[in-house]
């Protein structure tokens, strides 16, 4: 059977997809890539914040016009499992919701809903078709959250914290860098909390060390770190390690204190900033990013002109921001004194505009360099490949590398390139030669 996938959300949501691609494409089903070839059209969504869910909405309802007689609608992933007592009222053309609980259900449940046996496999939660290059790839270490974010919905979707097994993460690592992977981006909801669940006194350091120990030319990423687990013994073996990039990922949400505990984080700007420093001071190259919200309830016009101040302060390499969104379930949207929506905008757009400055500002100094980039395609339109070198992530914050070449680039390759210019988000440069 030909089925036409749409994935969106985070890259967590990603990996849960890759899984389900790989059991199907295991039981005989086809991937197509023209939505009116599909016997099945398979969306699997996101339902993160109000943008997320408006974005799910839209796109099923999109592919609701291309339904015909013969093809069948699934939906999957967070949307279906936050509202899945409402989805099929309001909803009815789609014919399966699949919360991911069931995930394991797969194999039966469509067997049910085409009528006969087309699954005949276990679902295999270890298997997993990628849709994205193999040169660099998400693996994913836990699931669910135990920080209960007062903001945060993700807990009542994707339940408590539980550590993958590190036998598992370890063979699939070493799997991927067979396969050619040069970057694993290790990912979570709550990556520094990895092990605290396991019998074994194994935390995050310890699966860092297994990984390096993985023979190939790979680097490592971490990704969605907790700020009080940031710990002096991760910040010294990332310090030290030859695999482990320089690259702290490390959502704050806010830079006060008042506001931290009210969102129920667990640690204060004292804290946060004394860590933040002590990486600074420790690797002089590192990349800091950072997610903050603004128009948390209560927040007030100089707690907001404080977060502006710290901002202007850290220097962060990347931030990302968004409005605060009231999500039913979650203590947030209990709380009083909600912000008025255009404050929330507003707020948001002179945030954008502070970090636009510094990122210009941090950017510049890349000029005259010359550093490792890793080629990940060629946009025509600009005669030039794009590529990322250590201080960029793989998603839609971070921007990428323009690298200019008289000759030919090998996608997936890592070249040696003069940094010549730069904007906002972009470097640019050309690929030279260097001989030791």
């Amino acid at each position: 059977m030909n089925i036409y996938v749409i994935g969106l959300g985070c890259a967590k949501n990603k990996v849960d997809l890759e899984v389900i691609l790989g059991n199907l494409l295991d039981n005989n089903f086809k991937i197509v890539s023209e939505i009116k070839k599909a016997d099945i059209i398979w969306v699997n969504t996101c339902a993160f914040i109000d943008d997320a869910k408006q974005e799910a909405i839209d796109t099923i309802l999109n592919v609701i016009d291309y339904k015909g007689k013969n093809k069948k609608i699934i939906v999957s992933g967070c949307l279906s499992t936050r509202y899945m007592d409402d989805l099929p009222e309001l909803l009815p053309e789609v014919d399966l919701f699949i919360p991911i609980k069931d995930y394991p259900k797969i194999p039966t449940l469509l067997n049910e809903l085409v009528g006969k046996k087309v699954f005949s496999d276990n679902f295999d939660t270890e298997k997993r078709a990628l849709s994205s290059k193999k040169e660099s790839v998400y693996v994913k270490i836990s699931e669910g959250c135990n920080n209960r974010c007062s903001y945060c919905a993700i807990p009542l979707i994707r339940g408590n914290f539980v550590s993958r097994d590190y036998h598992k993460i370890i063979n699939e690592v070493r799997e991927l860098v067979k396969n050619g992977a040069v970057e694993i981006n290790l990912i979570s909801q709550d990556t520094t909390n990895y092990g605290f669940d396991l019998k074994e006194d194994y935390n995050i350091v310890n699966l860092l060390s297994d990984i390096e120990k993985i023979e190939g030319n790979f680097k490592i990423r971490l990704l969605y770190l907790y700020p009080s687990l940031v710990t002096d013994e991760l910040i010294s073996y990332i310090k030290n390690s030859k695999k482990v990039m320089h690259y702290f990922d490390i959502p704050l949400q806010h830079s006060e204190s008042r506001l931290l505990k009210e969102m129920n984080r667990h640690s204060d700007k004292d804290f946060n900033t004394k860590m933040l420093l002590k990486i600074k001071e420790e690797i002089k190259d590192a990349i800091l990013r950072t997610t903050f919200i603004v128009g948390f309830p209560g927040e007030t016009e100089e707690e907001f002109n404080q977060l502006v101040s710290y901002l202007k302060e850290i220097k962060f390499d990347r931030m990302g921001a968004f409005i605060y969104s009231k999500e039913e379930g979650t203590k947030g949207a209990l709380m009083d004194n909600q912000i008025d929506e255009d404050i929330k905008k507003k707020r948001l757009e002179i945030l954008y505009n502070v970090q636009d400055d510094i990122s210009y500002e941090l950017n510049k100094k890349n000029v005259g360099n010359i550093t490792k980039v890793f080629i990940e395609e060629y946009d025509e339109k600009n005669y030039a490949y794009i590529g990322r070198n250590y201080a960029y992530a793989p998603d839609d914050i971070d921007g990428f590398i323009y690298v200019y070449s008289e000759e030919e680039l090998q996608i997936g390759a890592i070249y040696d390139v003069l940094i010549l210019d730069c904007d906002i988000n972009t470097l640019s440069g050309k690929v030279v030669n260097i001989w030791n």
